[in-house]
């Protein structure tokens, strides 16, 4: 494994498991299982996922001990606000089934951000979270919770892959030496199921002079920019392979044969129709169940 360090000190995992769409707690328990029993150490996860039990009872069943382990969950825009957030957040330990989170983020730049990150930072000086950070927040409210912060995010989780660099929100951050961390880093698929990236001629040749696969190209790419990438899978098959991009490195030439792909150009766009006011309201109604 390799580690980016976060402005806390902190050395995170690289690459880890995201649970984002997993169908059900047993599920994600099997994939959370198989995933830390093949050499994991970071599992990513939300509320808003509803899949926080079976996380927690995979992180138990894998036998690997919780203090080797890098947890990061996010609370939703329903939770936010003072004495509100710090409630949700002690729920949140008892579905995961752990003492403490090693990250907290802010799932959605959307409602009472402020009065989230407040009670984000009285988390982590009681000892229940141990960094923070912010999810989604390229277009909305990432100066507003800047300028309210006692300890400054420690990470930004958005979409990035080889087409969206995501090289504006990199620039913004780098001041405050946040780390990067990128949720559907292998793109997404186009008609007939086919996945977009991994068809890039470009990534699919340097695959093959590597011998590896365009899935494990694109996840060193990540790693080797300094990125933390989160794919997700339920595949055990895939889950190994997936960390299996350890014993080789990308060229210079390679690195910049990528990042020459940058479009700037997401695969989820879903909000991109609606305005602020409108995808506030949308996720405000949205209340999740314990």
């Amino acid at each position: 494994m390799e580690y980016v360090t976060l402005n806390n000190g902190m050395k995170m995992p690289q690459l880890g498991l995201g649970t984002y769409n997993m169908p059900g707690d047993e599920a994600a328990a099997k994939a959370v299982c198989t995933a830390l029993q093949s050499g994991y150490r970071l599992i990513d996860t939300a509320h808003a996922y509803m899949v926080e039990r079976g996380v927690g009872q995979g992180i138990k069943e894998s036998g690997v001990p919780r203090e080797e382990i890098f947890l990061t969950s996010k609370v939703w825009p329903t939770e936010f606000g003072e004495g509100k957030t710090l409630a949700a957040i002690d729920k949140m330990l008892a579905r995961l089934q752990t003492e403490y989170l090693d990250l907290l983020l802010i799932h959605q730049p959307f409602g009472d951000v402020v009065g989230a990150w407040k009670d984000m930072e009285k988390a982590v000086a009681q000892g229940k979270v141990r960094a923070i950070g912010l999810s989604n927040f390229e277009k909305y409210n990432y100066d507003k919770v800047m300028a309210a912060a006692a300890i400054k995010p420690a990470l930004l989780q958005v979409e990035c892959h080889p087409y969206s660099q995501q090289r504006v929100m990199r620039q913004k951050i780098a001041p405050e030496d946040m780390a990067l961390e990128c949720w559907y880093p292998l793109g997404g698929r186009g008609e007939g199921g086919i996945d977009i990236l991994c068809a890039d001629p470009v990534i699919r040749s340097i695959a093959d002079a590597h011998g590896k696969t365009p899935v494990q190209v694109i996840l060193r790419w990540h790693i080797q920019e300094g990125f933390v990438a989160i794919p997700g899978s339920l595949n055990p098959e895939h889950i190994r392979e997936n960390i299996d991009v350890f014993d080789f490195a990308l060229t210079a030439e390679e690195m910049e044969s990528i990042r020459a792909l940058d479009k700037a150009s997401r695969f989820f766009v879903a909000f991109e129709s609606f305005s602020y006011e409108q995808s506030e309201a949308m996720l405000l109604s949205r209340a999740l169940p314990d």
